[in-house]
């Protein structure tokens, strides 16, 4: 990874953090968000000791007006970039509640998909400039179909686990629509369950227990963005190590069609 650069979303905490640490060791120039600044400048300067080639963005991925400014600060400051890592999630600590973002949209769904999507597509002409560069989105086996009529969730009694579900799996299913459009051989953009119930601060938010380590999960994330072996490999969701079907709706093409014109007016 030496001479590659790596943007990290969520790199203070959790996979974003471990997989950070394993970067460094390997020499990739990292660029860390998070949405603490103190939390990100310990971070910068442990993985310093590292590497010395470690720089922060301040985001709150809540916030789409932020995610924009987040872009629009990389294509400013970086001369390059080979790899997106969309880790950066918001879980269920409270299921009954629905939370939403700055612009009033379902919080799962701003933060694990609409966050995503538009930081994708806005540094999409950074990333196609030095091909062949990849993105990784983290998403979960915990996949939800969507209510298409609803995606806010507004009109079914709410569960916030069913959202981050539904979430993840309209990150895939964005997965899938953006490989389609880029050329493997310019971008890959594949997805990841990392691994089950990690031991993050995420899941114990959400009153989980966790069954794994946070290491588990590092390796399959790292695999999607360092082997060689994926080079041109696009599109695909990815169970760990294992090429594996997603939800069947992510396969529906006019399910697909719908999530992408609602995700467009949402993020407009």
């Amino acid at each position: 990874m030496k001479d590659k650069v790596v943007l990290i979303t969520g790199a203070t905490s959790g996979v974003g953090y471990h997989l950070a640490r394993d970067l460094a060791v390997r020499g990739a120039t990292l660029l860390l968000h998070g949405r603490d600044q103190t939390r990100l400048d310990a971070v910068a300067s442990e993985l310093r000791a590292l590497t010395p080639a470690v720089r922060t963005y301040l985001a709150d991925l809540a916030d789409l007006d932020q995610v924009r400014a987040l872009a629009a600060r990389v294509r400013e400051r970086e001369h390059r970039l080979d790899v997106l890592v969309n880790n950066a999630a918001v879980g269920a600590t409270d299921p009954t509640r629905r939370a939403v973002s700055r612009q009033g949209h379902e919080l799962r769904l701003a933060v694990n998909h609409l966050a995503p999507y538009l930081l994708t597509t806005g540094l999409l002409p950074l990333l196609t400039t030095f091909a062949p560069a990849r993105v990784v989105n983290v998403a979960s086996m915990g996949q939800a179909p969507l209510d298409l009529d609803d995606l806010g969730f507004e009109n079914d009694p709410y569960d916030a686990v069913v959202a981050y579900c539904r979430a993840k799996l309209a990150m895939i299913m964005s997965t899938f629509d953006l490989a389609a459009d880029v050329p493997a051989d310019v971008v890959t953009v594949n997805a990841v369950h990392p691994a089950h119930l990690m031991d993050t601060p995420m899941v114990h938010a959400s009153g989980l227990t966790p069954v794994t380590t946070v290491d588990a999960g590092v390796l399959p994330t790292l695999r999607l963005v360092a082997d060689p072996a994926l080079d041109g490999v696009s599109g695909r969701y990815f169970d760990r190590f294992d090429d594996t079907p997603a939800h069947q709706q992510a396969y529906d093409p006019i399910a697909r069609q719908r999530l992408a014109a609602a995700t467009r007016a949402l993020v407009a």
